[in-house]
């Protein structure tokens, strides 16, 4: 299940709290530095647009963050996600990235979805693919390295 963020829930994530009286994973989603980046790239996005990041929970635990990276364009939103290392191999991603792409095809402003992978990260791949993505490209990251980019038509 995916559940739209607040503020509220970046604190408690940043504090080791579950959310909204959800439990947490057994491992972290993110480390403290990545909790508060996420955070504020939301918080810029849902200034103009929203929902600007997710909550992905399993079993009433939260496992896992799907973000929008940057302020939609031209009908597209590009999304990162992460879930919890003791949560992955059990669908969990499949299922989040699934609903978000339901969600997307019945909000009429959007018109695709993108994405970007490392090369090596072969799981996050399949989840794309699943998912309905399509590969499109590849680029060069300075922080990252070389990526796959992805995209999903859901208009």
């Amino acid at each position: 299940m995916i559940i739209e963020t607040t503020a509220a829930d970046y604190a408690a994530l940043l504090a080791n709290l579950g959310p909204r009286g959800h439990a947490l994973a057994d491992s972290p989603i993110a480390p403290p530095e990545i909790l508060m980046m996420l955070a504020d790239v939301a918080a810029r996005i849902a200034a103009d647009f929203s929902p600007a990041s997710w909550l992905i929970v399993e079993a009433d635990t939260v496992v896992g963050l799907c973000s929008i990276t940057r302020p939609p364009q031209a009908g597209s939103i590009d999304i990162g996600y992460g879930i919890a290392p003791a949560h992955r191999r059990r669908g969990v991603a499949t299922r989040a990235i699934g609903a978000i792409v339901t969600w997307a095809r019945a909000a009429p402003h959007l018109s695709a979805i993108t994405a970007e992978t490392a090369i090596d990260n072969i799981a996050s791949q399949r989840v794309l693919e699943r998912a309905g993505f399509v590969r499109v490209g590849e680029r060069l990251d300075a922080e990252d390295g070389q990526l796959i980019c992805w995209r999903c038509a859901v208009a």
